[in-house]
């Protein structure tokens, strides 16, 4: 029997959210490597932090806070944030990366939402998006400004995703203190995420987001998001994809694309069959 008046299918995914560095180009453009250099300088030459135990301090702050920044600012150390970015990102080798075409036409093909989602700043997150081509491309960019205007932190003392995860264990005698909480609101905490989802209007059950890091996966994954792992081919807890590269978007997610076929098919028969009741008329 045909089934006449069937609805179109609704997109399983409505939104797609995209971290920016190591994601939408890769690990081996060796800007994160540069990046960290500046960072430990930065340290060493505007805070005056001892350079013989700066790299494990950086990495401690990094693995604990999401980023150094919000680590710095977390221990107690105060620093214009505009300077800081001036420092560590805006002394990058951006003409490592190269226009991508290839992405472009990738991310205009799709029939869907697409958002920004970095840690970084609005200068630095240009600055990648120009040299990779792909102005144009997004909707909306949430990145540091966005998360940390005057009215949009809305972290707290009490629910601070790093300050829970330090004292895990702190109803035993020998339990480490509470690490100090920061002002920085960044991925992975959990309130950045509820932020960005938020003034972004995005549903998390129907949003793909895609990441570099394990860490922030696991938590958009803990918000509702589905997930994808990019520079990896490894799925681990709260991975849904895993994708060696951002390249491999339509083959590891064909249906993206399968809505938006449908939707045409639908428009074309249903064109075909006014066209046809005119002729009979």
């Amino acid at each position: 029997m045909e089934c006449k008046n069937q609805q179109p299918q609704s997109p399983k995914y409505e939104c797609l959210l995209f971290d920016v560095d190591d994601t939408l180009y890769p690990l081996s453009s060796g800007l994160s490597k540069e990046c960290t250099k500046n960072i430990e300088e930065y340290m060493v030459q505007q805070l005056g932090i001892q350079k013989d135990g700066v790299v494990e301090m950086n990495q401690f702050l990094y693995r604990n806070y999401g980023t150094s920044m919000a680590g710095l600012k977390a221990i107690g150390y105060e620093f214009d944030n505009d300077h800081y970015h001036s420092l560590v990102h805006g002394r990058l080798p951006y003409d490592n990366l190269r226009r991508d075409p290839v992405l472009r036409n990738l991310l205009l093909s799709l029939p869907i939402r697409k958002v920004i989602f970095s840690n970084a700043d609005e200068v630095h997150v240009a600055k990648v998006l120009s040299r990779l081509g792909l102005e144009g491309c997004f909707e909306r960019i949430i990145c540091f400004e966005t998360l940390n205007s005057s009215d949009s932190n809305t972290a707290s003392d009490d629910d601070s995703e790093f300050d829970s995860k330090s004292s895990t264990n702190s109803d035993t005698d020998d339990a480490p203190p509470p690490l100090p909480v920061t002002s920085i609101l960044c991925k992975p905490s959990p309130q950045a995420f509820e932020y960005a989802l938020k003034i972004a209007n995005i549903d998390p059950k129907r949003t793909l987001f895609f990441d570099d890091s394990i860490r922030n996966i696991k938590t958009g994954k803990s918000n509702g998001l589905h997930t994808v792992l990019v520079g990896s081919s490894n799925r681990g807890n709260g991975v849904d994809y895993a994708l060696e590269s951002i390249h491999n978007i339509r083959e590891a997610l064909p249906e993206l694309w399968q809505v938006d076929q449908k939707m045409k098919n639908k428009r074309l028969s249903e064109n075909i069959a006014l066209e046809t009741s005119v002729v009979t008329a």
